[in-house]
């Protein structure tokens, strides 16, 4: 399920004072590194001229296969003097991190087995594994994954109450998608959708752990803090340099 990193947004808290741009940080996606987001920095640049615009470089490319919380980790100690400095907050754009790359890692006629690598001690030091919710295993998805199913309240862990209330600090949320990606599979879960057990699309707000509000997204809901940003005829390796996506999607939130 699609979090765009989301999950490191769990330790940042942002504040609603607003004083000039806030500081923009953009953490890239599985196979990237900076140089795949100079154009989206020029656009920033471009509309809100002096913000500090921060592409973080770490993990990039075949280091982006590292495991999930140790990349949060390194993250979040890149980020945190940033944060320390802006007393006001800052955004965080986040790209991707999404297991359906494996759509283009693994034949469509074998994705079924999928499962058998990652859903164990080994498959789970992978990134994109860390990530893999297959609908058609979810007692070894729940018994296995140390990751996603943790985030998503799933599976116990006694962080949840911490995570719910770090979560419950984003100001506003915006969660862009849209039917043409390619590769986010279904494309809806850019949305926080999902598939059942049917592979039938879940939306957001009919989901288990929405409706019991595990980790705050319903409570951010209510309060009108969940944006959903979808446009079509975008493919997934173009959403970070589409001016439309920026237009439409971005540039009003970077106040």
């Amino acid at each position: 399920m699609i979090r765009n990193f989301i999950n490191f947004v769990l330790s940042c808290v942002l504040l609603a004072v607003v004083c000039g741009y806030r500081p923009v940080v953009i953490v890239h996606g599985l196979f990237d590194g900076p140089k795949q987001f100079v154009k989206l920095g020029t656009f920033i640049s471009e509309t809100h001229p002096g913000t500090n615009v921060t592409t973080v470089d770490l993990y990039d490319n075949m280091a982006s296969l590292k495991p999930l919380w140790q990349q949060v980790e390194g993250f979040r100690k890149a980020v945190l003097p940033i944060m320390e400095s802006a007393t006001d907050g800052i955004h965080f754009i986040c790209f991707s991190q999404e297991t359906s790359y494996l759509k283009k890692v693994f034949p469509k006629d074998i994705k079924s087995g999928v499962y058998r690598l990652c859903y164990n001690c080994w498959g789970q030091k992978i990134s994109i594994c860390n990530f893999w919710n297959d609908p058609h295993q979810r007692v070894k998805y729940l018994k296995s994954n140390t990751y996603l199913a943790l985030l998503n309240g799933e599976s116990k862990t006694p962080n949840i109450t911490e995570w719910r209330e770090r979560f419950l600090g984003i100001k506003k949320l915006v969660l862009i998608g849209g039917p043409d990606d390619g590769v986010i599979t279904p494309w809806q879960s850019s949305l926080f959708g999902f598939y059942d057990s049917n592979e039938t699309v879940v939306e957001m707000r009919k989901q288990r752990w929405y409706q019991m509000d595990v980790f705050g997204l319903k409570t951010l809901d209510s309060r009108g803090d969940v944006v959903q940003c979808v446009v079509p005829g975008v493919g997934h390796v173009f959403w970070h340099s589409n001016i439309t996506v920026y237009k439409e999607c971005i540039e009003k939130w970077l106040t």
